[in-house]
């Protein structure tokens, strides 16, 4: 009996966990992030839209303005059976999908989220794809032409490029968004 009763007491948790709100990512129409943040906050579901401040300069005022982080990206929590009043918000393209069901983002990627934006660091957001033995140049900053094999990246954005097979190792601090990775010839 006791172990029938202990069956019981793991479905009850299983079904308790599977009834928890967990987040998701919503991909929305570019420069709606903020419009389907508001209206799916106002429907009473929890929204988490990570901004930053950034200076925008027109040619006769700068102004200090918020801007996604993830251009084109906002974060719910919900139930699943919430799904649909969110794919029928006006700026809403889609989940964002593995093998075809919209996945779950652990709490802990959306508390690293907050902690980015919440912090002083500057930040900017790459979707360049970096490996060991790329031929990559930088595009940005005083080394903006520098070219050479990337060996290694490392904490804090430190990257090992191997310059003009001199056999000579430079170690820089260069931001990611920095870099572009050149065709392999």
């Amino acid at each position: 009996m006791s172990e029938n009763g202990s069956k019981r007491e793991e479905t009850k948790v299983v079904l308790k966990k599977s009834a928890e709100k967990k987040w998701y990512a919503v991909y929305t129409f570019p420069r709606a992030e903020k419009q389907v943040a508001d209206r799916l906050n106002e429907a009473a579901i929890e929204v988490f839209l990570p901004l930053q401040k950034t200076y925008r300069v027109w040619s006769d005022r700068k102004k200090l303005v918020e801007k996604p982080l993830l251009t084109s990206y906002v974060f719910v929590k919900l139930h699943a059976k919430h799904f649909p009043r969110v794919y029928t918000d006006n700026g809403v393209v889609k989940f964002v999908s593995f093998e075809g069901r919209p996945a779950p983002i652990p709490q802990e990627q959306i508390d690293n989220l907050r902690l980015i934006v919440d912090s002083d660091a500057e930040t900017e957001v790459t979707f360049e794809n970096f490996a060991q033995g790329d031929t990559v140049e930088v595009i940005r900053g005083s080394l903006t032409g520098l070219k050479g094999e990337l060996i290694k990246i490392g904490r804090a954005n430190r990257v090992i490029i191997r310059v003009d097979r001199l056999d000579q190792n430079i170690i820089l601090k260069i931001p990611k968004p920095f870099l572009r990775k050149l065709n392999s010839q």
